[in-house]
């Protein structure tokens, strides 16, 4: 489109482009296809491309609309050059899938690995750095499992498709609190408070002696708190 062919106000150019109105029932009618199109492309592409998406699905799912977007919306294009581009799209996914499949190391490089966000209710923060999550997504993510304390941590895995993985301890051992500071109710959240103990704020490390000036042995920060240990069983509220 030239400059001189912009006129502000033309209802008709920013309603309806410069096409005739009646290309809108075709793109209505390409819609229709390449919506079914890719309904098959994506169904024989696997039961995983509807669930959790790896980072190979979802680069898949990118490219497969920007392929389908044009043969929608643009009369100069052919929905069968769609329907081939698709076609290559399905080829490359299950060709990807085969090589996964073969090899653990080339599964490695597309898909990655797992990592350990807390071990022994204690946070690992060089995991944590490198994968780019923050203690709050770690204490959210363990308050919607109903978690309430680190101590009553065994494992936290970051799964390579993203998803987060809890391990309970058999028992529940003192550890760090995930409430906020300000929450003073604790002890309504099945939480008993250890006042003689101490735990790392940074990484929920316990120490063993009970000075606030040491340096904690994990991440070696000097931000303590109070630790607590979770209840057994949950006491009933009084309020109604």
């Amino acid at each position: 489109m030239k400059k001189e062919d912009i006129i502000p106000g033309d209802w008709y150019r920013i309603l309806f482009g410069e096409t005739p109105v009646v290309f809108l029932l075709e793109i209505l009618l390409r819609t229709i296809i390449i919506y079914v199109i890719l309904l098959v492309i994506v169904r024989m592409m696997g039961k995983r491309m509807g669930g959790q998406l790896t980072i190979s699905d979802l680069a898949v799912m990118i490219t497969l609309g920007a392929i389908v977007s044009p043969g929608m919306q643009m009369p100069q294009t052919g929905l069968l050059l769609c329907a081939l581009i698709l076609i290559c799209a399905l080829v490359f996914q299950r060709g990807l899938n085969f090589l996964e499949y073969k090899s653990e190391r080339f599964e490695e490089i597309t898909q990655g690995t797992l990592s350990i966000l807390v071990k022994n209710g204690v946070m690992q923060l060089d995991q944590m750095h490198s994968t780019k999550v923050s203690r709050q997504q770690v204490f959210a993510a363990l308050r919607n499992s109903e978690v309430y304390n680190l101590g009553d941590v065994d494992r936290v895995y970051l799964e390579a498709c993203g998803l987060i993985s809890i391990y309970r301890r058999p028992e529940p051992n003192p550890g760090l609190p995930l409430f906020p500071p300000d929450d003073e109710a604790i002890e309504g959240f099945r939480q008993h408070t250890i006042h003689d103990s101490l735990v790392c704020t940074n990484c929920g490390k316990v120490p063993e002696t009970q000075d606030r000036s040491q340096h904690c042995p994990v991440c070696d920060a000097t931000q303590w708190g109070v630790a607590s240990i979770s209840k057994t069983s949950q006491p009933v509220s009084d309020e109604i």
